[in-house]
C-alpha cells in the first residue's frame, strides 16, 4: 500500500482515473494555484514513481501519478482540519494485476468529470485578407511541464517567454496577424495544437521548444521539419519524446480520435513540406546571426504537431536545457531577445520571398 497525501486550503470534489501504458493514476481537481518544492516534486516512494501536475484546461488542474506496476485506487478521501494540519487529500494505492487494472482504466471515479464537461478550444479570431497568419504554439505547458533543466527551469516556462516576445515583434511590424497555441501555463494537446493553426487558416506554424540531451556539453538552436523517416537517430528519438506529451498529461489515447496522428503524408502535403524546408534554409542563418546553432542545425523527422497537411510547421529547439550555458541564456532577457529577433526575421525574409513570387 502507498498513501500519497496533499494539503490543501480547503475541501475539494475530485474525479480519479486509471490508464495504461504507462500506468498511470489521474487526478483532477478544481483550477488549482500549487506550491511544491523542487524537492518534493522530485519524490518518489512505493508504488509512485514520480508525479506532475498543471493546469490541464481552464477550471481544471491535473495531477499525474506514474505509478511502477498495476495499481488500484484503493480508497480517496478528503479529511477535515486536525490540529496544524488544514485539508488534506489523501489517496491509497494497492498493487493489483495488469488484467484488473485494465477493466477499471479510463472509467473516473468522482464527482468533477461530472459537473466539468470540457471547454472547447478559445475561438480563432477571423482572418485579416490583408495580412499572414502566424500561429506560434509554446510547447508543453500545464500539467506538461516539458524538460526541466540542469538548473531546475521550466522548459514550458522559457518558451513561452520566447513565444510571447517572437509575438510582440511580429505584431509591432503590423504586417502579421499572430495567434498563439496557448499563452499562458495551460496544458494544450497535440491534436489541439494543429487544429489551431488549420483553424487559423495559418500560414506559418512555429513549435517553440527547448530540449535535454544527454551529452550535457551540446549546446545550440536546431530547426525540425517533418519526414517519416528521421534524418538522424537524435531527431528521432526527440520526437518520439515529444510525440509522447499527451500520454504526459494523462490523455486517454483510447478514447481520443486523432485525426493528426492518421494523416498520411500524400502528394497533396508535399508542396506544404516544400515550404516548411524552404522556411527552415531561411531561419538557420537568421539564428546564426544571432545565437549558437547545432552543428548540424537542420534535421526532420515525424513530429505529431508538424502533420497538419497543409500548413507549412518547423519545430524550433532554442537550445538545450541540459547544459547551463544554453539555460542560463534562455533565462536571460538579453538571450530570449536575441532568438526571438532572428525567428521574426525570419518570418519577414520568408514572406518577401513568398511575395516576391520566388516559391
Amino acid at each position: 500500500m502507498t498513501r500519497f497525501v496533499i494539503d490543501l486550503s480547503e475541501s475539494v470534489e475530485h474525479s480519479i482515473f486509471v490508464l495504461a501504458d504507462p500506468y498511470r493514476v489521474v487526478i483532477d481537481l478544481p483550477e488549482t494555484e500549487w506550491r511544491v518544492s523542487r524537492a518534493a516534486a522530485n519524490a518518489s516512494a512505493g508504488l509512485v514513481q514520480r508525479y506532475r501536475f498543471g493546469l490541464y484546461r481552464a477550471g481544471i488542474s491535473r495531477l499525474v501519478l506514474d505509478a511502477a506496476a498495476p495499481v488500484q485506487v484503493h480508497r480517496a478521501f478528503v479529511l477535515p482540519p486536525q490540529g496544524n494540519f488544514a485539508y488534506r487529500f489523501v489517496i491509497d494505492l494497492k498493487r493489483t494485476d495488469r488484467n484488473s487494472f485494465l477493466k477499471s482504466a479510463g472509467s473516473p471515479v468522482g464527482k468533477l468529470a461530472a459537473v466539468r464537461p470540457a471547454k472547447p478550444l478559445p475561438k480563432v479570431p477571423p482572418r485579416r485578407p490583408d495580412r499572414p497568419v502566424i500561429v506560434l504554439d509554446p510547447g508543453h505547458g500545464g500539467v506538461d511541464p516539458g524538460t526541466i533543466g540542469a538548473g531546475g527551469t521550466y522548459e514550458k516556462t522559457v518558451v513561452l517567454k520566447v513565444a510571447k516576445e517572437i509575438r510582440r515583434r511580429l505584431t509591432a511590424s503590423g504586417r502579421y496577424q499572430v495567434v498563439m497555441t496557448r499563452n499562458r501555463d495551460v496544458f494544450v494537446r497535440l491534436h489541439d495544437r494543429v487544429k489551431i493553426a488549420r483553424e487559423a487558416d495559418a500560414d506559418l506554424f512555429l513549435s517553440i521548444h527547448a530540449d535535454a540531451i544527454n551529452q550535457r556539453k551540446v549546446r545550440g538552436a536546431t530547426v525540425y521539419t517533418l519526414s517519416e523517416k528521421a534524418s538522424d537517430a537524435e531527431a528521432g528519438a526527440l520526437a518520439a519524446k515529444e510525440n509522447k506529451a499527451d500520454v504526459i498529461a494523462g490523455v486517454d489515447l483510447n478514447v481520443h480520435n486523432d485525426d493528426v496522428a492518421n494523416i498520411l503524408i500524400e502528394l497533396a502535403q508535399r508542396d506544404t513540406m516544400n515550404r516548411s524546408a524552404r522556411f527552415a534554409t531561411i531561419l538557420v542563418p537568421s539564428l546564426k546571426k544571432n545565437v549558437r546553432v547545432r552543428a548540424k542545425p537542420h534535421r526532420s523527422a515525424g513530429f505529431r504537431v508538424l502533420k497538419a497537411p497543409d500548413v507549412p510547421s518547423v519545430l524550433i529547439e532554442l537550445g538545450y536545457l541540459s547544459n547551463r550555458d544554453d539555460e542560463k541564456l534562455l533565462n536571460s532577457q538579453a538571450g530570449r531577445t536575441a532568438v526571438a529577433k532572428a525567428i521574426a526575421a525570419a518570418v519577414s525574409r520568408y514572406f518577401e520571398v513568398v511575395h516576391s513570387g520566388n516559391r
